[in-house]
């Protein structure tokens, strides 16, 4: 089922971020919103910072600012809690590179409203880790239950099982998957 996934979408391109606070504040903006909608949003939070997102930046707007450039307000503070994690140095993103995916999930998830499925995010596509499985995330499972033409979204349990024979490269497979839904997004 992988197999054919890859012969229909070509080489393996997946596009690295900087494991940095604007990354991270990019992933919290695309929580449960289309690429399209969350790059327009982003896009609007960047020029309000004035082309630097940065912990001082976030901290300078008013959170209504915030609200006003498309970001609901739980969005609003789950950044503005990463931005003082950050300036407090609870978060030090030069450290996390050096740390187990464990210590990592950990350490950002005890930011508010940075869960497991922004911390995969963050492994994968910033820290470039090989064998991430966002079992949570809606777009894998969809594409799981399309390419094994399963009636139902498969549990992440069920994920897991399934990608036993793809560690310790689940990355990729994830990557795959994404791209046998959507050929173009920015991944």
């Amino acid at each position: 089922m992988l197999a054919g996934i890859i012969d229909r979408v070509g080489d393996y391109r997946i596009q690295f971020r900087d494991p940095d606070f604007e990354t991270l504040v990019k992933s919290i903006v695309s929580q449960q919103l289309s690429g399209r909608v969350a790059a327009v949003i982003f896009g609007r939070l960047l020029l309000a910072t004035g082309g630097k997102i940065t912990p001082e930046n976030i901290l300078k707007l008013r959170p209504a600012r915030m609200r006003a450039l498309g970001l609901s307000g739980q969005k609003t503070e789950y950044i503005r809690d990463l931005a003082r994690h950050t300036r407090g140095g609870r978060i030090r993103f030069e450290e996390l590179a050096e740390l187990a995916d464990e210590e990592v999930l950990a350490r950002l998830t005890a930011v508010k409203g940075i869960g497991v499925w922004t911390v995969h995010m963050f492994l994968m596509f910033a820290l470039q880790r090989p064998d991430v499985l966002p079992t949570g995330d809606l777009g894998i499972r969809n594409a799981i239950r399309k390419a094994y033409g399963l009636e139902a979204t498969p549990a992440p349990s069920e994920i897991e099982a399934m990608a036993e024979r793809w560690h310790p490269f689940c990355t990729v497979a994830s990557w795959y998957l994404w791209r046998s839904l959507e050929p173009n997004p920015n991944l």
